[in-house]
Protein backbone atom coordinates (compact mmCIF):
# COMPACT_ATOMS: atom_id res chain seq x y z
CA UNK A 1 0.00 0.00 0.00
CA UNK A 2 1.23 3.49 -0.91
CA UNK A 3 -0.66 6.79 -0.95
CA UNK A 4 -0.12 9.83 -3.12
CA UNK A 5 -1.53 12.53 -0.85
CA UNK A 6 -2.95 16.00 -1.46
CA UNK A 7 -2.88 15.99 -5.26
CA UNK A 8 -5.34 17.59 -7.62
CA UNK A 9 -7.45 15.08 -9.51
CA UNK A 10 -10.14 16.64 -11.68
CA UNK A 11 -9.56 19.95 -9.94
CA UNK A 12 -10.19 18.51 -6.46
CA UNK A 13 -7.69 17.57 -3.75
CA UNK A 14 -7.50 13.79 -3.42
CA UNK A 15 -5.52 10.94 -1.92
CA UNK A 16 -4.72 8.27 -4.48
CA UNK A 17 -4.21 4.83 -2.93
CA UNK A 18 -1.97 2.32 -4.70
CA UNK A 19 -1.61 -1.42 -4.21
CA UNK A 20 1.24 -2.78 -6.26
CA UNK A 21 1.19 -1.07 -9.63
CA UNK A 22 -2.55 -0.30 -9.67
CA UNK A 23 -4.81 2.37 -8.24
CA UNK A 24 -6.94 0.85 -5.49
CA UNK A 25 -8.91 3.93 -4.43
CA UNK A 26 -9.25 7.64 -5.08
CA UNK A 27 -10.44 9.40 -1.92
CA UNK A 28 -11.65 12.98 -1.66
CA UNK A 29 -12.21 12.67 2.11
CA UNK A 30 -10.15 15.46 3.71
CA UNK A 31 -10.43 13.82 7.13
CA UNK A 32 -8.97 10.52 5.96
CA UNK A 33 -6.24 9.19 8.27
CA UNK A 34 -3.15 8.34 6.19
CA UNK A 35 -0.59 8.53 8.99
CA UNK A 36 0.20 4.84 9.17
CA UNK A 37 0.64 4.25 5.43
CA UNK A 38 3.79 5.00 3.36
CA UNK A 39 3.01 8.08 1.32
CA UNK A 40 4.20 11.02 -0.76
CA UNK A 41 2.73 14.46 -0.15
CA UNK A 42 1.94 16.06 -3.51
CA UNK A 43 1.30 19.43 -1.82
CA UNK A 44 -1.45 20.48 -4.19
CA UNK A 45 0.35 19.49 -7.37
CA UNK A 46 -1.61 18.16 -10.35
CA UNK A 47 -1.61 14.38 -10.81
CA UNK A 48 -1.31 13.34 -14.46
CA UNK A 49 -0.52 10.14 -16.36
CA UNK A 50 3.27 10.05 -16.64
CA UNK A 51 4.66 11.12 -20.00
CA UNK A 52 5.81 8.75 -22.75
CA UNK A 53 8.57 9.77 -25.17
CA UNK A 54 8.58 7.84 -28.43
CA UNK A 55 11.83 9.36 -29.70
CA UNK A 56 14.97 9.44 -27.56
CA UNK A 57 18.63 8.50 -27.90
CA UNK A 58 20.06 6.58 -24.95
CA UNK A 59 23.34 6.01 -26.84
CA UNK A 60 24.09 2.63 -25.24
CA UNK A 61 25.64 0.40 -26.49
CA UNK A 62 28.63 2.14 -27.98
CA UNK A 63 28.41 5.80 -27.03
CA UNK A 64 28.21 5.66 -23.24
CA UNK A 65 30.34 8.79 -22.94
CA UNK A 66 27.38 10.74 -24.39
CA UNK A 67 24.68 8.93 -22.39
CA UNK A 68 24.06 5.46 -21.03
CA UNK A 69 20.81 3.70 -20.30
CA UNK A 70 21.00 4.47 -16.57
CA UNK A 71 21.71 8.20 -16.95
CA UNK A 72 19.13 8.46 -19.73
CA UNK A 73 16.44 6.85 -17.58
CA UNK A 74 17.38 9.02 -14.59
CA UNK A 75 16.90 11.99 -16.89
CA UNK A 76 13.60 10.59 -18.12
CA UNK A 77 12.00 10.17 -14.71
CA UNK A 78 13.27 13.61 -13.65
CA UNK A 79 11.36 14.93 -16.67
CA UNK A 80 8.16 13.09 -15.68
CA UNK A 81 8.47 10.21 -18.15
CA UNK A 82 7.48 6.66 -17.27
CA UNK A 83 8.46 5.22 -20.66
CA UNK A 84 10.86 6.04 -23.48
CA UNK A 85 11.58 4.60 -26.92
CA UNK A 86 15.30 4.67 -27.80
CA UNK A 87 16.29 5.00 -31.43
CA UNK A 88 18.54 2.33 -32.96
CA UNK A 89 21.58 4.42 -33.93
CA UNK A 90 23.76 2.75 -31.32
CA UNK A 91 27.11 1.05 -31.95
CA UNK A 92 26.51 -1.63 -33.06
CA UNK A 93 23.16 -0.48 -34.38
CA UNK A 94 20.02 -2.11 -33.02
CA UNK A 95 19.29 -4.35 -35.99
CA UNK A 96 19.06 -7.78 -34.30
CA UNK A 97 17.49 -9.48 -31.30
CA UNK A 98 20.74 -9.64 -29.35
CA UNK A 99 21.16 -5.86 -29.14
CA UNK A 100 17.48 -5.47 -28.26
CA UNK A 101 17.88 -8.06 -25.50
CA UNK A 102 20.93 -6.21 -24.17
CA UNK A 103 19.03 -2.90 -24.03
CA UNK A 104 16.02 -4.47 -22.34
CA UNK A 105 18.13 -6.20 -19.69
CA UNK A 106 20.08 -3.04 -18.90
CA UNK A 107 16.84 -1.09 -18.61
CA UNK A 108 15.30 -3.66 -16.24
CA UNK A 109 18.35 -3.44 -13.98
CA UNK A 110 17.78 0.32 -13.58
CA UNK A 111 14.20 -0.06 -12.28
CA UNK A 112 13.32 3.44 -13.44
CA UNK A 113 11.34 4.17 -16.61
CA UNK A 114 10.11 1.49 -18.99
CA UNK A 115 12.01 1.09 -22.25
CA UNK A 116 10.37 0.18 -25.56
CA UNK A 117 13.19 -0.06 -28.11
CA UNK A 118 12.94 0.90 -31.76
CA UNK A 119 14.74 -1.43 -34.14
CA UNK A 120 16.39 -0.68 -37.46
CA UNK A 121 14.50 -0.85 -40.72
CA UNK A 122 17.59 -2.06 -42.58
CA UNK A 123 20.59 -4.18 -41.63
CA UNK A 124 23.43 -2.02 -40.41
CA UNK A 125 21.19 0.98 -41.05
CA UNK A 126 22.65 0.91 -44.57
CA UNK A 127 19.38 1.00 -46.51
CA UNK A 128 20.16 -2.12 -48.56
CA UNK A 129 18.15 -5.00 -47.04
CA UNK A 130 15.55 -5.35 -44.32
CA UNK A 131 16.63 -6.01 -40.76
CA UNK A 132 15.25 -8.95 -38.77
CA UNK A 133 12.10 -7.21 -37.57
CA UNK A 134 10.23 -10.30 -36.39
CA UNK A 135 13.04 -11.56 -34.15
CA UNK A 136 13.56 -8.06 -32.72
CA UNK A 137 9.83 -7.80 -32.04
CA UNK A 138 10.00 -10.97 -29.91
CA UNK A 139 12.58 -9.21 -27.72
CA UNK A 140 10.49 -6.07 -27.30
CA UNK A 141 10.72 -3.53 -30.12
CA UNK A 142 7.54 -1.55 -30.81
CA UNK A 143 8.59 0.21 -34.03
CA UNK A 144 11.30 0.36 -36.68
CA UNK A 145 13.26 3.30 -38.06
CA UNK A 146 16.60 4.02 -39.65
CA UNK A 147 16.49 7.34 -37.81
CA UNK A 148 19.23 9.74 -38.96
CA UNK A 149 20.14 7.49 -41.90
CA UNK A 150 16.71 7.52 -43.58
CA UNK A 151 15.90 4.90 -46.19
CA UNK A 152 16.73 6.46 -49.56
CA UNK A 153 15.34 3.59 -51.63
CA UNK A 154 11.61 3.93 -52.18
CA UNK A 155 11.48 0.26 -53.06
CA UNK A 156 13.03 -0.79 -49.77
CA UNK A 157 10.77 1.58 -47.86
CA UNK A 158 7.78 -0.04 -49.55
CA UNK A 159 8.95 -3.49 -48.45
CA UNK A 160 9.56 -2.19 -44.92
CA UNK A 161 6.11 -0.68 -44.62
CA UNK A 162 4.42 -3.85 -45.89
CA UNK A 163 6.47 -6.21 -43.73
CA UNK A 164 6.18 -4.08 -40.59
CA UNK A 165 2.45 -3.70 -41.07
CA UNK A 166 2.08 -7.47 -41.21
CA UNK A 167 3.84 -7.70 -37.86
CA UNK A 168 1.87 -4.87 -36.33
CA UNK A 169 4.99 -2.72 -36.04
CA UNK A 170 5.04 1.01 -36.69
CA UNK A 171 7.42 2.46 -39.27
CA UNK A 172 8.89 5.78 -38.11
CA UNK A 173 10.33 7.98 -40.82
CA UNK A 174 13.12 10.46 -40.21
CA UNK A 175 11.99 12.30 -43.31
CA UNK A 176 15.10 13.66 -44.98
CA UNK A 177 16.51 13.46 -48.48
CA UNK A 178 20.24 13.35 -47.77
CA UNK A 179 21.03 14.53 -51.28
CA UNK A 180 19.22 17.78 -50.51
CA UNK A 181 20.41 18.14 -46.91
CA UNK A 182 24.02 19.19 -47.19
CA UNK A 183 24.07 22.10 -44.75
CA UNK A 184 23.91 22.68 -41.02
CA UNK A 185 21.00 25.04 -40.30
CA UNK A 186 17.73 26.14 -41.86
CA UNK A 187 18.28 27.70 -45.29
CA UNK A 188 17.03 31.26 -44.91
CA UNK A 189 17.87 34.79 -43.92
CA UNK A 190 19.51 33.83 -40.63
CA UNK A 191 21.75 31.27 -42.31
CA UNK A 192 22.85 34.03 -44.69
CA UNK A 193 23.46 36.46 -41.81
CA UNK A 194 25.49 33.87 -39.93
CA UNK A 195 27.37 32.70 -43.01
CA UNK A 196 26.44 29.06 -42.32
CA UNK A 197 25.40 26.70 -45.09
CA UNK A 198 21.67 26.03 -44.96
CA UNK A 199 19.40 23.00 -45.44
CA UNK A 200 16.40 23.71 -47.64
CA UNK A 201 13.07 22.63 -46.16
CA UNK A 202 12.30 20.59 -49.27
CA UNK A 203 14.78 17.99 -47.98
CA UNK A 204 12.27 17.19 -45.25
CA UNK A 205 9.04 17.88 -47.11
CA UNK A 206 9.81 15.74 -50.16
CA UNK A 207 10.33 12.69 -47.94
CA UNK A 208 7.19 13.39 -45.93
CA UNK A 209 5.32 13.41 -49.24
CA UNK A 210 6.91 10.11 -50.30
CA UNK A 211 5.98 8.36 -47.06
CA UNK A 212 2.42 9.64 -47.22
CA UNK A 213 1.96 8.48 -50.81
CA UNK A 214 3.43 5.06 -50.03
CA UNK A 215 1.15 4.67 -47.01
CA UNK A 216 -1.82 5.61 -49.18
CA UNK A 217 -0.93 3.16 -51.94
CA UNK A 218 -0.17 0.30 -49.53
CA UNK A 219 -2.91 1.09 -46.98
CA UNK A 220 -0.29 0.82 -44.23
CA UNK A 221 0.68 3.02 -41.30
CA UNK A 222 3.57 5.45 -41.19
CA UNK A 223 4.71 7.86 -38.49
CA UNK A 224 6.55 11.08 -39.37
CA UNK A 225 9.21 12.05 -36.83
CA UNK A 226 10.08 15.59 -35.67
CA UNK A 227 8.01 17.66 -38.12
CA UNK A 228 9.61 21.10 -38.37
CA UNK A 229 8.09 22.99 -41.34
CA UNK A 230 4.78 24.64 -42.14
CA UNK A 231 4.53 22.75 -45.45
CA UNK A 232 5.18 19.50 -43.61
CA UNK A 233 2.20 20.22 -41.37
CA UNK A 234 0.07 20.98 -44.43
CA UNK A 235 1.08 17.72 -46.10
CA UNK A 236 0.09 15.72 -43.04
CA UNK A 237 -3.17 17.64 -42.69
CA UNK A 238 -3.99 16.82 -46.31
CA UNK A 239 -3.15 13.15 -45.79
CA UNK A 240 -5.34 12.86 -42.71
CA UNK A 241 -8.23 14.51 -44.55
CA UNK A 242 -7.91 11.76 -47.16
CA UNK A 243 -7.94 9.04 -44.51
CA UNK A 244 -4.32 8.01 -45.01
CA UNK A 245 -2.92 6.18 -41.97
CA UNK A 246 -0.31 8.75 -41.00
CA UNK A 247 0.61 10.01 -37.56
CA UNK A 248 3.19 12.63 -36.69
CA UNK A 249 5.24 14.11 -33.89
CA UNK A 250 7.06 17.35 -33.27
CA UNK A 251 9.25 18.39 -30.37
CA UNK A 252 9.92 21.16 -27.86
CA UNK A 253 12.76 22.40 -30.08
CA UNK A 254 10.32 23.32 -32.85
CA UNK A 255 7.57 24.51 -30.50
CA UNK A 256 9.85 26.87 -28.59
CA UNK A 257 12.81 27.68 -30.83
CA UNK A 258 13.65 29.28 -34.17
CA UNK A 259 16.78 29.76 -36.22
CA UNK A 260 17.34 33.05 -34.40
CA UNK A 261 19.23 30.82 -31.94
CA UNK A 262 22.02 30.15 -34.46
CA UNK A 263 23.06 33.79 -34.66
CA UNK A 264 25.38 33.49 -31.67
CA UNK A 265 27.05 30.44 -33.29
CA UNK A 266 26.21 28.20 -30.34
CA UNK A 267 26.61 24.60 -31.59
CA UNK A 268 23.98 23.50 -29.06
CA UNK A 269 21.45 25.04 -31.46
CA UNK A 270 22.58 22.67 -34.22
CA UNK A 271 19.90 20.00 -34.63
CA UNK A 272 18.44 17.88 -37.40
CA UNK A 273 15.95 18.82 -38.73
CA UNK A 274 17.15 22.36 -38.09
CA UNK A 275 15.34 25.02 -36.12
CA UNK A 276 13.15 26.82 -38.63
CA UNK A 277 11.53 30.25 -38.89
CA UNK A 278 8.84 31.85 -36.75
CA UNK A 279 6.16 31.09 -39.36
CA UNK A 280 7.08 27.40 -39.15
CA UNK A 281 6.99 27.46 -35.35
CA UNK A 282 3.49 28.95 -35.37
CA UNK A 283 2.34 26.39 -37.94
CA UNK A 284 3.69 23.59 -35.74
CA UNK A 285 1.74 24.94 -32.78
CA UNK A 286 -1.42 25.19 -34.87
CA UNK A 287 -0.90 21.60 -35.98
CA UNK A 288 -0.77 20.52 -32.35
CA UNK A 289 -3.85 22.53 -31.48
CA UNK A 290 -6.00 21.19 -34.34
CA UNK A 291 -4.82 17.58 -34.12
CA UNK A 292 -2.77 17.42 -37.31
CA UNK A 293 0.28 16.58 -35.22
CA UNK A 294 -0.52 13.74 -32.83
CA UNK A 295 2.15 13.95 -30.18
CA UNK A 296 5.23 15.61 -28.72
CA UNK A 297 8.54 13.72 -28.59
CA UNK A 298 11.81 15.20 -27.39
CA UNK A 299 14.32 13.61 -29.80
CA UNK A 300 16.59 13.77 -26.73
CA UNK A 301 20.04 13.70 -28.35
CA UNK A 302 22.81 13.96 -25.75
CA UNK A 303 26.40 14.70 -26.72
CA UNK A 304 29.53 15.36 -24.72
CA UNK A 305 30.41 19.00 -24.21
CA UNK A 306 33.76 18.46 -25.94
CA UNK A 307 31.86 17.45 -29.10
CA UNK A 308 29.41 20.33 -28.86
CA UNK A 309 32.23 22.82 -28.20
CA UNK A 310 33.65 22.32 -31.68
CA UNK A 311 33.22 24.72 -34.59
CA UNK A 312 29.56 24.88 -35.66
CA UNK A 313 30.10 22.96 -38.91
CA UNK A 314 31.93 20.06 -37.26
CA UNK A 315 29.85 19.77 -34.07
CA UNK A 316 27.26 16.94 -34.10
CA UNK A 317 23.55 17.55 -34.57
CA UNK A 318 21.32 17.21 -31.53
CA UNK A 319 19.71 18.83 -28.50
CA UNK A 320 19.13 17.21 -25.10
CA UNK A 321 15.70 17.79 -23.63
CA UNK A 322 14.06 15.14 -21.45
CA UNK A 323 14.30 17.24 -18.30
CA UNK A 324 13.06 20.51 -19.80
CA UNK A 325 10.36 19.25 -22.17
CA UNK A 326 7.32 19.58 -19.93
CA UNK A 327 8.27 23.03 -18.66
CA UNK A 328 8.96 24.34 -22.16
CA UNK A 329 5.73 22.94 -23.58
CA UNK A 330 3.65 24.07 -20.62
CA UNK A 331 5.05 27.60 -20.87
CA UNK A 332 4.56 27.89 -24.62
CA UNK A 333 1.28 26.02 -25.05
CA UNK A 334 -0.71 26.08 -21.79
CA UNK A 335 0.42 29.27 -20.08
CA UNK A 336 -0.29 31.18 -23.31
CA UNK A 337 -3.85 29.82 -23.44
CA UNK A 338 -3.31 27.89 -26.67
CA UNK A 339 -4.40 24.62 -25.06
CA UNK A 340 -5.41 23.09 -21.75
CA UNK A 341 -3.20 20.97 -19.52
CA UNK A 342 -5.43 18.01 -20.41
CA UNK A 343 -4.69 18.54 -24.08
CA UNK A 344 -0.95 18.71 -23.38
CA UNK A 345 -1.31 15.43 -21.48
CA UNK A 346 -2.87 13.84 -24.56
CA UNK A 347 0.05 15.03 -26.70
CA UNK A 348 2.72 13.85 -24.26
CA UNK A 349 1.11 10.64 -23.05
CA UNK A 350 -2.19 9.16 -24.17
CA UNK A 351 -1.79 9.75 -27.90
CA UNK A 352 1.69 8.23 -27.78
CA UNK A 353 0.36 5.16 -25.99
CA UNK A 354 -2.34 4.76 -28.65
CA UNK A 355 0.10 5.09 -31.54
CA UNK A 356 2.47 2.49 -30.08
CA UNK A 357 -0.20 0.32 -28.40
CA UNK A 358 1.54 0.44 -25.03
CA UNK A 359 0.07 1.08 -21.56
CA UNK A 360 -0.05 4.46 -19.85
CA UNK A 361 -1.18 5.70 -16.47
CA UNK A 362 -4.88 6.02 -15.77
CA UNK A 363 -6.29 7.98 -12.85
CA UNK A 364 -9.11 5.52 -12.28
CA UNK A 365 -9.57 2.65 -9.88
CA UNK A 366 -7.55 -0.35 -11.07
CA UNK A 367 -5.70 1.94 -13.49
CA UNK A 368 -1.95 1.57 -14.04
CA UNK A 369 -0.02 3.66 -11.50
CA UNK A 370 2.33 5.50 -13.88
CA UNK A 371 1.98 9.12 -12.78
CA UNK A 372 3.68 12.49 -12.77
CA UNK A 373 2.91 15.26 -10.30
CA UNK A 374 3.45 18.77 -11.65
CA UNK A 375 3.45 22.20 -10.04
CA UNK A 376 1.76 24.53 -12.51
CA UNK A 377 2.91 27.67 -10.72
CA UNK A 378 6.60 26.85 -10.23
CA UNK A 379 8.91 29.15 -12.16
CA UNK A 380 12.59 28.53 -12.80
CA UNK A 381 15.49 29.12 -15.19
CA UNK A 382 16.65 26.20 -17.32
CA UNK A 383 20.18 25.18 -16.30
CA UNK A 384 21.34 21.94 -17.89
CA UNK A 385 24.36 21.72 -15.59
CA UNK A 386 21.92 20.38 -12.98
CA UNK A 387 20.50 17.65 -15.24
CA UNK A 388 20.85 13.92 -14.61
CA UNK A 389 21.56 13.44 -18.32
CA UNK A 390 25.19 13.38 -19.39
CA UNK A 391 24.09 15.55 -22.32
CA UNK A 392 24.08 19.19 -21.25
CA UNK A 393 23.71 20.40 -24.84
CA UNK A 394 20.74 22.74 -25.14
CA UNK A 395 20.37 26.24 -26.58
CA UNK A 396 17.58 26.90 -24.07
CA UNK A 397 19.82 27.41 -21.04
CA UNK A 398 18.83 30.61 -19.28
CA UNK A 399 15.23 30.49 -20.51
CA UNK A 400 12.59 31.35 -17.91
CA UNK A 401 9.89 28.66 -17.78
CA UNK A 402 6.84 27.79 -15.71
CA UNK A 403 5.60 24.34 -14.68
CA UNK A 404 7.82 21.85 -12.92
CA UNK A 405 7.85 18.11 -12.35
CA UNK A 406 7.57 17.39 -8.60
CA UNK A 407 7.55 13.60 -8.65
CA UNK A 408 7.31 10.59 -10.95
CA UNK A 409 5.70 7.26 -10.10
CA UNK A 410 6.39 4.25 -12.34
CA UNK A 411 4.65 0.92 -11.80
CA UNK A 412 3.45 2.14 -8.41
CA UNK A 413 6.97 3.07 -7.28
CA UNK A 414 8.17 6.58 -6.45
CA UNK A 415 11.21 6.83 -8.70
CA UNK A 416 11.81 10.58 -8.61
CA UNK A 417 10.97 13.50 -6.36
CA UNK A 418 12.36 17.01 -6.01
Amino acid sequence: MFIIKNVLVGGKVANVHLIGNRVSKISYDKSEDTSNTPSFDGKGGVLMPAFIDMHVHLREPGYEYKEDIKSGLESAVAGGYSAVCPMPNTNPVTDNQYIVNYIMNKARECKLARVYPIGCISKGMKGLELAEMASMQKEGIVAVSDDGMPVASSGLMRLAMEYADGLGLLVISHSEDKELAKGYVNEGANATRAGIEGINRVAEESMIAREILLADALKTRVHIAHVSTANGVDLIRWAKAKGIRVTAETGPNYICGTDELILDYNPSAKVNPPLREESDRLAIIQGLVDGTIDCIATDHAPHSMSEKSKEFATAPFGISGLESAFSMCYTELVLTGRMTLDRLSELMTTNVAKILDIPCGEIVEDGLADFVIVDESAEYIIDSSNWYSKGKNTPFNGRHVTGKVMATIVDGRLVYKI
